[in-house]
């Protein structure tokens, strides 16, 4: 090779290409795992798969999917503690409820309270 591109414009009748040529079994199959463990383990390489979760881990712990068709459209997103997210998912799941009548049941309840203190 001469280190020197190839023009595209002229003869390529010269041109040198005996050195490409398919692979072979043995290089399309690449290095064996093992070897490439090793070498990555002695170069401290940080492996780049996901962490399994940890169990005590609130995040880990995951909700059933829960889709209704019930007319409500709108978004609502708060703010909130871990306890009170948590008690309004139990009460929901106590009660065989979907979030949306949870949230307007909770909110009928506090202006109820609010009518009585006024």
């Amino acid at each position: 090779m001469t280190g020197k591109r190839a023009s595209i414009f002229r003869d390529s009748a010269g041109l040198d290409l005996s050195a490409f040529a398919p692979k072979t079994e043995a290089d399309a199959k690449g290095r064996p795992l093992e070897a490439v463990k090793a070498v990555a383990e002695t170069a401290n390489f940080r492996s780049r798969e996901a962490a399994a979760p940890r169990a005590e881990s609130r995040a880990a712990t995951k909700r059933p999917v829960r889709r209704y068709r019930t007319g409500r459209s709108v978004q609502f997103n708060a703010k909130a503690s871990q306890e009170t997210i948590d008690a309004f998912y139990a009460i929901t799941e106590a009660q065989d409820w979907v979030l949306g009548y949870t949230l307007e049941r909770a909110v009928a309840a506090l202006k109820r309270e609010l009518e009585k203190t006024s």
